[in-house]
């Protein structure tokens, strides 16, 4: 029941029906593997065969292996701006969960537009809020289909923090300024297959944006683990996959930071000065707003 046993059937799939997707199959596999590390304590706190929400699912590797660990997936992914690349993956991917039967429920949608109420034992995603279109939309989308007492669990970047991780490149005050000053190194990026559609998808999310939604929800109640940023600066030390997306100066630097023990400062600032975020949102069992 592994993840690493479910890549290796898709990898060997990947390398019979459709080799030119290899590259793309890596990555894709190494962020499934960090998907369910991420979200292991929260499965392991749900009931057997409990419902579970994957918000973005994208290629559908994570949502497959949690079927096949028992749960009853729904996964929601609407192939939007900057990610049409990989249709051709998500079709390999649903053949062979057909397969061996543990395809979950797609459901073609933007995740603004999902109306589902009092469903959902869990929901995660997985570098996903910063690429939808509205966020306190999705957000109170999601948190409507949640049941009481259940929470929706992701990360994503924080635009407080001055630096865009797909582009591995410095920001300014705002979107807009910072196109106009970086516009040479986003458009012309030639480690991502569609640039111009990831940077138009990038929607500047910040913690304090979703403190303010928090405020106007008084049935819901928020928690950010600040430790994220130091597990992520390890991984771009550890993993050669991972780190292989980012700039060689900033493989360099949090190289360093390993190894002499400073990368573990971070999770002593406030979740809103942090460049990554891991939120957890929770329906309470108290009175629901109308």
């Amino acid at each position: 029941m592994s993840i690493d046993a479910w890549l290796s059937v898709v990898e060997q799939r990947i390398e019979r029906d459709a080799p030119e997707l290899r590259r793309m199959f890596d990555i894709y596999a190494a962020e499934a593997r960090f998907g369910r590390q991420f979200i292991a304590d929260d499965l392991n706190r749900l009931p057997h065969s409990a419902r579970v929400l994957e918000v973005g699912a994208g290629a559908y590797l994570l949502s497959c292996q949690l079927v096949r660990e028992g749960f009853l997936v729904t996964a929601l992914e609407p192939v939007g701006e900057g990610f049409s690349h990989f249709s051709h993956m998500q079709d390999v991917v649903v053949g062979l969960a057909r397969e061996m039967q543990c395809l979950p429920c797609i459901v073609a949608t933007q995740a603004e537009k999902f109306v589902e109420h009092d469903r959902y034992d869990f929901a995660f995603s997985i570098n996903v809020m910063e690429h939808v279109r509205d966020v306190e939309t999705t957000l109170g989308c999601v948190a409507n289909s949640l049941l009481r007492g259940a929470w929706y669990r992701f990360t994503c970047p924080n635009y407080a923090f001055p630096y865009e991780p797909h582009f591995s490149m410095p920001t300014l005050l705002s979107k807009r300024l910072t196109e106009r000053c970086m516009g040479k190194h986003i458009f012309n990026n030639k480690t991502l297959p569609d640039p111009v559609g990831t940077w138009r998808s990038l929607n500047w999310i910040k913690v304090t944006q979703i403190m303010h939604f928090i405020r106007q929800r008084p049935e819901l109640s928020v928690q950010f683990d600040r430790n994220l940023m130091t597990r992520a600066l390890e991984r771009i030390a550890d993993d050669p996959e991972f780190a292989a997306r980012r700039s060689a100066l900033l493989r360099y630097s949090v190289t360093v930071l390993v190894r002499i023990g400073l990368h573990r400062l971070p999770a002593l600032l406030p979740a809103s000065m942090l460049p990554i975020m891991d939120c957890r949102i929770q329906k309470n069992y108290g009175e629901l707003s109308q």
